[in-house]
């Protein structure tokens, strides 16, 4: 038996029900209860407590409609449509992202692929880059993410854009990135294969909670993270494990260092980074803009 929550945490749960609704508005992506529940920004709740809330709360009917299962800010129905729209989207790019991850993962010190992003929400329109989180070994990194450039390329030629952006070793697991959107992004990716790897990054980042305390392990939607191709990698990497990969390994990473630092320029606000354990190529200040139209939305300046 479901019991109510205190009227303070009636409270806290309704205004953490309409700020979930407004992070997701600002990317026109309506939620359905069980997303709101996943992703409920700030505060732990059962799945019962959050459908009664949507169902019950004056607060929240005064700004939120509803059309079949999905919610979203008063005024916005318009977007339900467009979600609707991006799953299609995403049910033609899932496949080719599916193939083209597992053929990351069989490269050379892979040790976890995921897809992020848009893709990974299925809010994507028809000819988004397929994003990509890379988990690798130590001391290969930049060795491991030429190869996988390799396969880009290839993708390329038939029209694929894959994206891997954002490359950590193992030895840097624990994220330097602690706000909502970082938060979101470990929460929603969805691991290929690896998942060993994923399970020891989500326990590195354990501030997640703070701000997505019900989104413990993978989305629903993840598919099984197997490791097919275990023995043909360990075999590749065998001549590459010594002098010769290091003699490599440090050779691109100085080259690709250098030409990315220059790349990002100095309004960046840190979220391009380069360092020996980590690629991260995120240009442009995304993660500063979504962040603060978001505050801005919801009228505060911090968590």
């Amino acid at each position: 038996m479901t019991i109510l929550s205190p009227p303070t945490d009636r409270v806290a749960l309704e205004k953490a029900v309409w700020r979930t609704l407004a992070y997701a508005d600002l990317f026109d992506f309506p939620l359905t209860a069980a997303e709101i529940h996943r992703y409920l920004e700030g505060t732990a709740a059962a799945p019962a407590a959050v459908d009664e809330i949507l169902a019950g709360s004056r607060f929240l009917r005064q700004r939120l409609d509803r059309r079949g299962p999905h919610y979203f800010l008063a005024g916005r129905e318009t977007i339900v449509s467009r979600r609707a729209a991006c799953e299609r989207a995403a049910g033609r790019l899932w496949p080719a992202a599916r193939r083209y991850g597992r053929l990351m993962a069989a490269l050379p010190f892979v040790r976890l692929i995921a897809v992020t992003g848009s893709l990974a929400v299925s809010s994507v329109d028809d000819g988004g880059d397929l994003d990509y989180f890379v988990v690798t070994v130590p001391d290969r990194l930049w060795l491991c993410r030429a190869l996988i450039i390799g396969l880009v390329r290839l993708a390329a030629v038939r029209g694929v854009p894959l994206c891997p952006n954002y490359l950590v070793s193992e030895r840097a697991l624990a994220l330097p990135e602690r706000n909502l959107y970082a938060a979101r992004e470990l929460a929603q990716m969805v691991p290929l294969a690896g998942l060993p790897a994923y399970d020891r990054l989500r326990r590195a980042n354990g501030w997640t909670d703070h701000f997505v305390p019900n989104a413990a392990g993978p989305p629903p939607a993840a598919a099984a993270a197997g490791d097919p191709a275990r023995r043909l990698r360990e075999l590749v990497e065998r001549p590459l494990r010594g002098g010769l990969g290091a003699r490599l390994e440090r050779w691109e990473r100085a080259r690709k260092i250098g030409r990315f630092t220059a790349q990002a320029g100095p309004d960046e606000g840190g979220e391009a980074r380069f360092a020996a354990d980590w690629c991260k190529g995120h240009f442009g200040a995304h993660q500063q803009r979504i962040l603060q139209a978001f505050y801005d939305k919801v009228g505060t300046t911090a968590y």
